[in-house]
């Protein structure tokens, strides 16, 4: 079913949604429709939208997906069009104003200078244009008439989509027609609220401000007229102000008060209208909201109910919920292991990633969906939607009766993927290799609106992401969108690039360049430049430099390498040994580990630091986009049979044996259900290290340097409960459920 655009834009991302309005651009700009009705605008994207002209009203379906920071239908599934409709006037609006409460709009900009000189470049550019006291880029597609002819010199007005790329708004002009010299209006009316822009029917939040300041500017070369000033609408009573039928001279401005004297409590609304001789602009209508004397906005009749989650997934999940009666908007708390107990409190603004008690913060929008950022596989996630009305201090959040529901993340989806394939086949390389190239080709440029947008990026306070480097741990901090430059990160290739039979092959990009499984974002100037090409190892001499969790330093043959946080050391061999495995033979090359990259410590690696759920989920998220899987992540014990330097077949790599199968059946815990003491061995190894965590992950005991075949545990101090006990051998490690009464 269609919805408006702007309800469809606070919906979340990875929502399949259906829109309706007017195609505002046709072929000049490729593949993509920015399709604009009465409430905002959506950019749709897909090659099957290639017919769709300028002016064509359809109704286009697709998954909502965020490109670089730009909102759009991506890919769009199918549309209907319904002929040619009405073209929306563009909106006339400062530099200012282009924000996101305008992305993908057709707006128009007056009286602008542009930055740069001489002739727009020959292909896809940047530029600028300035007020005079501000700046917003200019995006010209190469696809246009525009590249390559003159830069207009002098003041101009310009007729453009509002795009956005990374952090930067850009206007997107269509083709030479929407670049015109600019010509002043006999009257041109804006009108600021406490300083900021306020458009034509858009809405002021003054809270409880007894008094603020209203500004009239005309930026036309005619006198302007102000013929009258109005409220109504259901408090039109508690609002007054000094502005009178008045005149304002050409390129100049007034300043009066809008005063609000509060009768009621909850919240509290009017409009007000000025007429004025403005051509397009008449009257010009301003939506105001305000709190009463009690301080905060009406609290709404009842929450949300049917929270449900029609989308579950190792690495994502979706929830949807039915709307509350009187509600403005919804915040979604979550937590992973328990139930939440917390409650947002009223006059307290959330944002995404915020904490209240223990739950974090997954939505806060009018929306009835929601996705959180960083769902790993394999965990229980509970969550809470609350009804809220106000904003900006103001909430009143209905606490009672919440829409609440529980979820489990899917683990691994291997069904019969490995069909035919088996350890005992001395074909084993060459068989998995044919299993998992081909496969679908993502290009490197895309792995940012991949895995970094899809997956790696997660939110924290104050409605900021982080990122995590895989090889130091660090937890970079940004504003959204990602930008790699602007936060000094890169994409690492863990097998790195020079080891590439095909070195160089990123001009033209191929596909081991790109292939996500050996892509993880790092630091570039303090891991993916220290580590460059190193040989991974463990250091035993000297460390030669640090940042947080990795080091440069030397081995016990005396060898430079580069050790990184141990939580990623059994990620990193199992990324050498998928590409050694996937592109072996391409170009008729052998693939192989080089030399200098000791393939045992790859293996210790491997067995001492098995996937975890983090590992599954961004297995699996890369399985749904490439097609292919890691080998060495489905099944441990693949690893024991293949000679990584050679590429090819060994069965004494391991002692000869399925490691974790035989692990699997010699590991014992006793007594199950546990009172005061567990015990846990398997035969024929010994402990070396332990651990015993609760559902959230939270370590209660942990024990190094065991090295025993049995380990006895005392469980007295603990709650009754069902708890993950984790042991680590020289061959591996192992989880396995206990129950304690």
């Amino acid at each position: 079913m269609s919805q408006t655009i702007a309800d469809a834009r606070n919906e979340a991302i990875g929502q399949t949604v259906t829109i309706t309005g007017v195609a505002t651009n046709g072929s000049e700009l490729g593949n993509i429709r920015y399709i604009q009705d009465g409430t905002a605008a959506l950019p749709a994207y897909g090659s099957n939208l290639s017919g769709v002209q300028r002016g064509d009203s359809i109704s286009a379906t697709g998954v909502l997906f965020e490109f670089s920071g730009l909102l759009e239908l991506s890919p769009t599934t199918s549309y209907t069009s319904f002929g040619q409709g009405t073209l929306p006037q563009p909106l006339l609006i400062p530099i200012t104003s282009a924000t996101e409460a305008l992305e993908a709009q057709l707006v128009r900009i007056d009286n602008v200078t542009f930055v740069q000189s001489g002739v727009f470049a020959g292909g896809s550019s940047t530029v600028q244009i300035t007020d005079g006291a501000n700046t917003l880029d200019v995006r010209i597609n190469g696809s246009t008439d525009i590249d390559g002819t003159t830069v207009p010199s002098g003041p101009v007005s310009i007729v453009a989509l509002l795009g956005q790329f990374n952090a930067n708004y850009q206007l997107i002009p269509r083709d030479l027609n929407d670049i015109f010299p600019y010509v002043a209006p006999a009257r041109e009316i804006n009108i600021k609220i406490g300083g900021m822009d306020v458009l034509n029917n858009e809405t002021f939040m003054i809270g409880n401000s007894a008094s603020t300041s209203l500004t009239v500017e005309n930026t036309g070369s005619q006198t302007l007229t102000i013929s009258s000033v109005s409220f109504s609408g259901i408090n039109a009573g508690d609002f007054s102000t000094n502005l009178a039928p008045t005149t304002i001279g050409p390129l100049s401005s007034q300043n009066f008060n809008l005063d609000y004297a509060a009768s009621t409590t909850g919240s509290v609304s009017a409009i007000l209208s000025i007429g004025n001789d403005d051509d397009d602009e008449n009257p010009y209508v301003i939506n105001i909201n305000a709190v009463g004397t009690d301080n905060v906005a009406t609290e709404p009749s009842s929450n949300p109910s049917s929270l449900s989650f029609p989308n579950v997934k190792p690495y994502t999940l979706s929830g949807e919920y039915q709307d509350g009666t009187n509600a403005e908007q919804y915040i979604v708390l979550w937590k992973n292991g328990s139930p939440i107990t917390e409650a947002p409190s009223d006059a307290n603004t959330y944002r995404r990633g915020d904490y209240i008690g223990d739950a974090k913060v997954a939505y806060v929008g009018s929306g009835t969906s929601f996705t959180p950022r960083g769902i790993i596989a394999n965990q229980n996630y509970y969550f809470k939607v609350f009804a809220f009305n106000g904003s900006n201090g103001f909430e009143n959040y209905l606490q009672d009766n919440p829409a609440d529901g529980q979820v489990t993340s899917l683990g691994s989806q291997v069904g019969n993927y490995y069909n035919g394939i088996s350890s005992s086949n001395t074909d084993l390389v060459s068989d998995l290799t044919a299993l998992i190239n081909p496969h679908n080709y993502i290009t490197y440029f895309l792995y940012k609106t991949t895995l970094m947008s899809q997956f790696e990026v997660k939110d924290t306070l104050n409605g900021q992401s982080y990122v995590t480097c895989c090889y130091s741990g660090e937890n970079k901090v940004f504003n959204d969108p990602f930008d790699w430059s602007d936060n000094d990160f890169s994409r690492e290739h863990t097998y790195a690039h020079s080891w590439m039979p095909t070195f160089p092959c990123s001009d033209p990009e191929q596909e081991e360049y790109s292939d996500q499984h050996n892509l993880y974002p790092a630091n570039l100037p303090n891991a993916n430049s220290p580590r460059s090409n190193l040989p991974l190892a463990d250091i035993t001499g000297d460390t030669v430099f640090s940042y947080l969790e990795g080091s440069v330093g030397y081995n016990d043959d005396g060898q430079l390498v580069y050790e990184p946080r141990a939580s990623h050391k059994g990620n990193a061999a199992r990324a050498l040994m998928y590409m050694s495995t996937c592109y072996n033979g391409t170009g008729g090359l052998n693939w192989g580990i080089p030399s200098n990259q000791n393939q045992e410590s790859l293996r210790n690696w491997h067995f001492n630091d098995v996937p975890d759920n983090y590992e599954i989920a961004r297995h699996e998220y890369i399985y749904n986009l490439q097609g292919n899987r890691n080998p060495f992540i489905d099944s441990i014990d693949f690893a024991c049979f293949i000679d990584f330097y050679q590429m090819t077949y060994d069965t004494d790599l391991c002692g000869n044996i399925g490691l974790i199968e035989q692990m699997e059946s010699n590991f014992s815990v006793f007594p199950i259900p546990a009172k005061n003491e567990i015990y846990a061995q398997i035969n024929g190894l010994n402990i070396k290290s332990y651990k015993l965590t609760n559902s959230t992950g939270q370590t209660l005991i942990n024990a190094t340097n065991t090295d025993t075949p049995v380990v006895m545990i005392n469980t007295s101090a603990l709650s009754p409960g069902t708890y993950i006990l984790t042991v680590i051998t020289d061959k591996g490690s192992l989880d396995k459920k206990v129950s304690i009464e």
